[in-house]
């Protein structure tokens, strides 16, 4: 699980990062699509599972030699990111904190709103 904690004086601030971070997801999620599709693709023209090619299978096995080899794999490591990142923003627990002090001062000396993010 990651923690995220916002401290704001902007109400705004929760809902925008919540927001930000959905759409996020949402455009994982369809990269993680396509990806499952181009494997799907590949798996159905050889009739094996990408376990058994990643398992069994080298780049003379292909009718596509070196490169539809590098193409498998890389499309099943593509996958396993994507997983990854998908499932670290679905896991965020947002928590909120009020501000008493509204303004923080830079090292340039413009003033501006606090917004700390921990995770």
């Amino acid at each position: 699980m990651v923690k995220i904690q916002i401290t704001s004086n902007q109400q705004y601030a929760l809902p925008i990062i919540q927001s930000a971070i959905v759409e996020k997801v949402k455009r994982i999620e369809i990269g993680l699509r396509k990806t499952e599709q181009e494997i799907q693709k590949i798996e159905t023209k050889y009739h094996i599972p990408s376990e058994t090619f990643m398992n069994d299978y080298t780049a003379e096995d292909m009718e596509g030699g070196d490169d539809e080899y590098v193409s498998w794999m890389g499309e099943l490591k593509i996958q396993q990111a994507i997983c990854e990142e998908l499932q670290l923003l679905q896991n965020i627990e947002y928590v909120t904190q009020g501000l008493s002090r509204g303004y923080q001062q830079h090292n340039c000396g413009i003033h501006s709103n606090r917004l700390n993010l921990v995770v």
